[in-house]
């Protein structure tokens, strides 16, 4: 007699290249319009003030710190939280430790942000891994030993029912 195997944890279905790239843009846009906005905000500040050139160019080189810090919050922020950036929640994947499946730690999410250049850093080859590794995975997911995954579908909920009130008739004598 055949017994069905028991149901286990579903398979997860790990997010390619395209994917990921496209949740990415959406990010560098949002982070770069906070940015910029931000920017003018300070630039129309500034323009109303008399400031040396030698203090312009220190504004300058602290506002590009400040710029590095409020990208890299943004990422751990969001992975440390549910593991969804809005990008990746728009395209609908998330980040999770590869062993566990669970969502990162600040820690993690750190590890993985500052690993993340290193896959940019030999002409991309760091990305180029997630089209040849059998979970996806690139060099920054290997270093923090993460995954990206999509988002398992949620069974529809069931329809809510609405009781029936019985209407008293009133008929005219």
């Amino acid at each position: 007699m055949n017994v069905p195997p028991e149901p286990g944890p579903p398979v997860p279905s790990y997010a390619g290249l395209a994917t990921r790239t496209l949740a990415f843009a959406v990010d560098a846009l949002v982070i770069n319009l906070v940015a910029w906005l931000v920017g003018a905000i300070v630039a129309l500040g500034l323009s109303l003030l008399t400031v040396p050139d030698g203090v312009r160019t220190i504004i300058a080189a602290v506002a590009a710190g400040v710029a590095l810090l409020w990208t890299a919050a943004y990422f751990v922020f969001f992975w440390s939280g549910n593991g969804q950036t809005p990008g990746n929640r728009l395209l609908g994947i998330t980040v999770r430790e590869a062993r566990s499946g669970e969502p990162l730690r600040v820690r993690r999410a750190a590890l993985r942000m500052l690993a993340l250049p290193l896959s940019a850093l030999p002409l991309c080859a760091g990305f180029l891994t997630i089209l040849v590794d059998g979970r996806r995975r690139a060099l920054h997911d290997r270093i923090a030993r993460t995954v990206v995954v999509y988002v398992p579908a949620r069974a529809p909920a069931p329809p809510r029912r609405t009781p029936v009130v019985a209407h008293e008739t009133h008929a005219k004598v």
